[in-house]
């Protein structure tokens, strides 16, 4: 069997795979990407109908490359990011091989790395895997089957007509959990949302977006304390030209609230009794970004319209004074969940001893403790911003730097004494 070989392997042409392969070609290094569906899949196959991105299109994109049909401050809709993502390839010609499948990596014994693909056996001195964080939906264990209800991921949910008729229960606080629910809300469903811990910020505050605020107040920055930091759940919406996740509002709009789903049994749905408690938090993070964004405005002496309102809170509904702890889903009339749970990575296919104990890379910035072995686009992998378009390129300017040094310590190594 023939054997290929390349210097660099990047496995996944998502937004990671892509920023990767320009950053080698700035640097002359040789590379392939390889990718085992198509080019951005996931923002193809993995997302909803009416999804939007929750940042605006000034600050979603890779600095050579403006989105276009979309105003700066709007949000791209999905399809429009698979297109940028497919042009911006195209753009920096990069050596992208779709329809590969990486069934196994190993290390080689006497250096570098054998992928063992759905279409032959490549070697590499380096790997880059480029696959993202949203690899493994999350599906807790806690409605079985034989219940009767139709249960689907967030990855898995298109649009309110492929649900059967009946009302729906949505588990998740964060971006996808809110959008779906207030999707299906206006859609006529009756929707019940389990509302977990979550950070609330504000969509924007004093005629900034709270992209451009994370970044003014240095939070995109923010560094990982460690190689495996949870990514926080945040809720925040670019639907409808963009707004401030509001529960309360929610509430008022039909949704009924109730806490972090706990059990499952004999038909009865039991919720945590932190509903009020999650709510709070969630406006303590509010409130807490508003001051810092005041502190800032004065502290550099900024002409910035005031917002007074942003500051008001309104009083809590009564699903959230009252909270509902248990919950009859057939007398509820839930014929469907939505689980906006997250992901979990699944890097089954690297055979190598690279993993803490709960399959988490152990790497700094990327850097695996595995020479020639890197991971790109995870949440926290240097700091908040790298698993986000823009965040990523900058980690993979990084890596790469470091490939290219690796490239020429290798190449020494590789040159006889007697030719110095």
């Amino acid at each position: 069997m023939s054997v290929e070989k390349i210097e660099t392997l990047i496995i996944g042409a998502g937004q990671a795979g892509i920023a990767m392969s320009e950053q080698l070609s700035e640097r002359g290094v040789p590379h392939l990407v390889i990718e085992r569906h198509r080019i951005a899949e996931r923002w193809r196959s993995e997302r909803w109908d009416s999804l939007v991105a929750n940042g605006p299109a000034w600050h979603d994109r890779f600095p050579n490359k403006k989105f276009t049909g979309v105003d700066p401050d709007g949000f791209a809709s999905a399809g429009m990011i698979v297109d940028y993502l497919v042009g911006y390839s195209q753009q920096i010609k990069a050596p992208v091989r779709c329809g590969v499948e990486v069934k196994a990596l190993y290390k080689k014994p006497d250096g570098g790395f054998r992928a063992e693909t759905s279409e032959g056996i490549i070697e590499a001195d380096n790997v880059v895997a480029a696959t993202g964080p949203f690899q493994r939906p999350i599906i807790p264990t806690v409605v079985p089957e034989s219940a009767g209800i139709m249960q689907i991921h967030s990855a898995g949910y298109r649009n309110p007509a492929q649900l059967p008729q009946g009302a729906v229960m949505v588990i998740g606080a964060g971006s996808s959990g809110v959008q779906i629910a207030d999707e299906l809300r206006k859609a006529g469903r009756r929707v019940y949302l389990s509302a977990g811990p979550h950070d609330r910020p504000p969509r924007r505050y004093r005629g900034r977006d709270f992209c451009w605020w994370l970044g003014v107040l240095g939070l995109w920055d923010a560094k990982a304390v460690e190689p495996s930091m949870a990514h926080v759940t945040i809720a925040v919406s670019g639907a409808d030209g963009g707004h401030t996740v509001d529960f309360r509002r929610l509430a008022a709009s039909g949704i009924t609230l109730v806490g972090r789903s706990e059990s499952f049994k004999d038909g009865v749905m039991h919720f945590a009794p932190d509903l009020a408690k999650n709510i709070a938090e969630g406006d303590a993070n509010y409130l807490s970004m508003i001051d810092a964004a005041d502190a800032y405005i004065a502290r550099e002496g900024l002409d910035l319209p005031e917002e007074p309102d942003a500051r008001r809170i309104e009083p809590d509904p009564r699903c959230v004074t009252d909270p509902i702890l248990e919950l009859d889903l057939a007398e509820a009339g839930v014929t469907s969940i939505i689980w906006a749970t997250g992901y979990a990575l699944d890097f089954s296919w690297i055979k190598m001893d690279v993993f803490d104990d709960n399959g988490n890379p152990l790497h700094q910035r990327g850097v695996s403790v595995v020479p020639g072995l890197y991971f790109l686009g995870l949440a926290w992998l240097s700091r908040r911003a790298s698993p986000f378009i823009w965040g990523v390129w900058h980690d993979a300017d990084y890596l790469a730097g470091h490939i290219a040094a690796r490239g020429q310590d290798l190449l020494t190594s590789r040159i006889p004494d007697q030719a110095f």
